[in-house]
Order: structure tokens, then C-alpha cells, then sequence
């Protein structure tokens, strides 16, 4: 039987792209007409009738998300939840434990299942294969993390942005030898929020490789990278740790070898409920999490709708928090 990726081949172009022809999606007139004849040559017809049959029985989507024990996908997953509820959806929600086959095999389910759309916070930029979902016509929205190459809907987070005026601020508050605690090389999120250290740091007149340290964005991969740090021969006197769970970890360490600000800086990428009760108080840059969730399920209804046709990308802001934890390296 002719599928949908022996058109794509034929074509020269991906399957989102046949998809979106005969979708009635955004696609300019020549691929069009390419997409048409390589599908005429090889005998290719979609059944529009079993997947209008489908989208009008599903009521349910999917959220695959990285870790569900992190505060920022929790008030992620209440977002899509509120915008999936008021229009009678259901979210089921899977954790892949930043594991790409585990992942692999929800994404299965998903098919399997015959879900009116999917949410994904893909756990790794090049190993997450979103294809199958696309190649079936079931919209996909990407949330906080976009997989390389992707043609989806997506929903992100400006981390370069973010990156930078973390590290601008405590290179104002006198700081001069910052360390980076990031996740796992190939995670977007990661890359982008160290690429922003790099840059402030590039322009200010150098980066020390020993002072940035890939983590596993838990809190144990925290505590270990900043033990490490803390074990140079030159330590840092302040961290920017790119997720909150490491933050914990970090601080942890911190203070087993007591050297919590003002002996040592800390920046969490992410805000928790509870950096303001912490003595010091922990400065923070704020992730519009729930906004995140919510934005990446009401972009989902409109694709599942039919209401857009050319891909979107939202990309949301971050708020910096400065805090006690940042208010300048301690006296000699």
C-alpha cells in the first residue's frame, strides 16, 4: 500500500508537507502541484473519511512531558489541562523521564489510540521523532523544547534571552568568576540557556571551560556538578544553574560545604513557589510555565479546528527576580 512517505519521496519534500496539501494546509503552489502529480503517479489516495470519522470521535489529546516531579512541567500540564477542559477535551499525561524510548513508546500510544492531538516537551532536540504523528494528520503542538527539523506548532520559551540577563546580573553585582550548571547536551532548553552565558561572558572578555558543567537537570546531577565545581583550584564565586530541580541540588552542596550566599552566588533558571522564603532569598528568572501550557493547547484546538493553516511559532519572555542570593561576592 502507498503511504504518505512514499509521496514525500517522490516529491522531494517532507511528510508534513503532503500532509498539509491534503489537509487544506499553507503550501505554496509549486510543491502543491508536486505533491498532487507524485501522488496521481503512484496511486495515492488519503482517507479523508476515516480521519474525519476520527477526529470527530477522539475527545481526548496527549501531554508528553519530560518530568513530572519538576514544579515548572506540573504548572505546564495545569495550563493545557484548564484550556483542554473548557471545550470538554481530555489530557491524558505521560512522563518519559527525559528517556527518548520511553518517550518512543507513548508517542505509539498516541497513534495506536487515534488521539485528536498531541502536546510534546520533546526530550531530546535530535532524537525525538514526531514524524508518525504528522505523517497520520494528528496535530502536534511542541512545548518548552522543539526537536530539530520539527514541522510543528510550537510554543517556546526565549532561554537565549533569559541566559543572557541572568548572567548580565551577576556580572553587575561584581561576580567574576561564573560557573554554568546545564542539563544534557542535546536538550534545546540546555543549549540555548548556556549558549546565553556564553555570549555575555564571550563579550565580557572570556569563558573558562572548567566552569561549565552538563547535568542531568535532577537534582542529584546538580549537586554533583557544583561539588565538582567547588573541588577547582579556583572556585566559582557564583553559579547560573539552568533548571530549578539542579538548583536544589547546587544549594544542597552549597551548603554541605558552607558556602551559601553571600560565599557563593546562586541563579535558578526556573522560579519555585518557595525562592522567597529561603534565607537568602533566591533570585530566580521566571518561566511563564502555566502560559506555556496553556498557549500550546489553545494553539493545538485551533490546528484541530482547521482554523490555522501556516505554522505558528509563539515565543514567550522570561522575568528576572533578583533576590538575596545575588547581591555580590562576599568580603575577602
Amino acid at each position: 500500500m502507498v503511504t504518505i512517505h512514499d509521496v514525500a519521496r517522490a516529491a522531494g519534500v517532507s511528510p508534513a508537507t503532503v500532509s498539509r496539501v491534503f489537509n487544506g494546509g499553507n503550501v505554496t503552489p509549486a510543491r502543491a502541484l508536486s505533491v498532487q502529480q507524485a501522488a496521481a503517479e503512484l496511486g495515492f489516495a488519503p482517507n479523508r473519511l476515516a480521519r474525519s470519522l476520527r477526529k470527530q470521535q477522539s475527545s481526548v489529546i496527549g501531554l508528553v512531558i519530560p518530568d513530572i516531579e519538576n514544579p515548572f512541567f506540573t504548572s505546564l500540564a495545569r495550563g493545557v489541562e484548564d484550556a483542554a477542559q473548557r471545550t470538554s477535551l481530555s489530557v491524558v499525561l505521560c512522563n518519559s523521564d527525559e528517556d527518548t524510548e520511553k518517550e518512543r513508546r507513548y508517542l505509539e500510544v498516541a497513534l495506536g489510540e487515534q488521539m485528536a492531538g498531541v502536546i510534546v516537551a520533546a526530550a531530546s532536540r535530535d532524537h525525538t521523532d514526531l514524524g508518525p504523528l504528522i505523517a497520520r494528520g494528528i496535530p502536534v503542538v511542541a512545548v518548552d523544547r522543539r526537536p530539530h527539523d520539527a514541522e510543528v506548532d510550537a510554543v517556546m520559551v526565549d532561554n537565549q534571552h533569559g541566559g543572557e540577563a541572568a548572567t548580565r546580573h551577576l556580572l553587575r553585582a561584581g561576580y567574576r568568576r561564573i560557573a554554568c550548571i546545564t542539563g544534557p547536551e542535546g536538550a534545546s532548553t540546555s543549549e540555548e540557556r548556556l549558549s546565553g552565558y556564553l555570549t555575555v561572558l564571550r563579550d565580557s572578555g572570556g569563558v573558562k571551560d572548567a566552569y561549565v558543567r552538563y547535568a542531568d537537570f535532577r537534582v542529584e546531577g546538580g549537586r554533583a556538578a557544583m561539588r565538582a565545581l567547588l573541588a577547582l583550584p579556583e572556585p566559582p564565586d557564583a553559579v547560573f544553574v539552568t533548571n530549578n530541580l539542579m538548583t536544589i541540588g547546587a544549594l544542597d552542596a552549597l551548603r554541605e560545604a558552607d558556602l551559601a550566599a553571600p560565599g557563593v552566588g546562586v541563579l535558578s533558571f526556573g522560579d519555585v513557589p518557595w525562592a522567597s522564603l529561603l534565607r537568602p532569598s533566591l533570585t530566580t528568572v521566571e518561566l511563564p510555565s502555566y502560559e506555556l501550557g496553556r498557549t500550546a493547547a489553545e494553539l493545538l484546538l485551533r490546528r484541530m479546528s482547521g482554523r490555522e493553516t501556516s505554522l505558528q511559532t509563539v515565543v514567550l519572555r522570561t522575568t528576572l527576580r533578583a533576590r538575596e542570593s545575588t547581591t555580590g561576592p562576599a568580603e575577602p
